[in-house]
């Protein structure tokens, strides 16, 4: 049974969100303020964290931000806010997905269970000793590892599916439309763009900017050198 835990202050999103989660078969914690959030998320250690960016006492940020410095726990942001810059930071400090309100919650449902599926699912037939080796980046897909230069870099589920997806499509440019199908599998309903933020951010903990180019107008294409 999957826990999931719903971070917001406003008992009518938490009554709504638990009546939908609950009959699927989850087992649902919630919290009203930040830093019950983050006591909630020690506790119990969900497999995926809704959370609101509007919080009393720690706003939804500050949670996620220390959040990402002991887990790597799934996070979907809710906001109101219709600024893509709160969705953009968001999604910049360690956030994998993120609904904007008013939401739909069989679409907040569906894009729960996609994660879980991804997480769940492990690694496939023969991807214990699946490795993609290039000059400086090796992934190893068994371990869910990577490392730059020998140096072992953390990264999100999702940046680590990201990545590999590139990788494994080795010199050729794929959309922003190919990796939300690749990545998310069909369910994702928000803006492409949420793409270009976590290749942002895997740009970043590589510290190795010319490793995915950005082919204007078209994609992303990996381009370290295959060993």
């Amino acid at each position: 049974m999957a826990k999931i835990l719903v971070i917001d202050d406003e008992p009518s999103i938490v009554n709504l969100v638990t009546a939908y989660l609950k009959p699927e078969g989850f087992e649902v914690y919630t919290a009203s303020d930040g830093n019950a959030g983050l006591k909630a998320a020690r506790a119990y250690k969900p497999d995926v964290i809704v959370l609101d960016l509007m919080l009393p006492g720690l706003d939804g940020l500050e949670v996620l931000t220390r959040l990402r410095r002991e887990s790597q726990v799934y996070v979907i942001l809710l906001t109101a806010r219709t600024a893509e810059t709160d969705r953009v930071v968001g999604l910049s400090v360690g956030a994998d997905d993120y609904v904007t309100k008013p939401f739909s919650p069989r679409e907040l449902v569906a894009r729960i269970k996609a994660a879980l599926r991804r997480l769940q699912a492990g690694p496939g037939v023969g991807a214990e000793s699946s490795i993609l080796a290039f000059r400086h980046v090796l992934i190893d897909m068994g371990a869910h590892q990577v490392s730059v230069d020998g140096r072992s870099i953390e990264l999100t589920a999702v940046e680590f599916e990201l990545l590999k997806a590139l990788a494994e499509a080795h010199g050729r440019v794929l959309t922003r439309e190919q990796l939300l199908e690749i990545v998310w599998s069909g369910t994702y309903f928000g803006e492409a763009r949420v793409v270009d933020v976590h290749l942002g951010h895997i740009r970043q903990k590589l510290g190795l900017e010319d490793i995915i180019t950005t082919v204007r107008g078209v994609g992303y294409r990996f381009e370290d050198e295959r060993l």
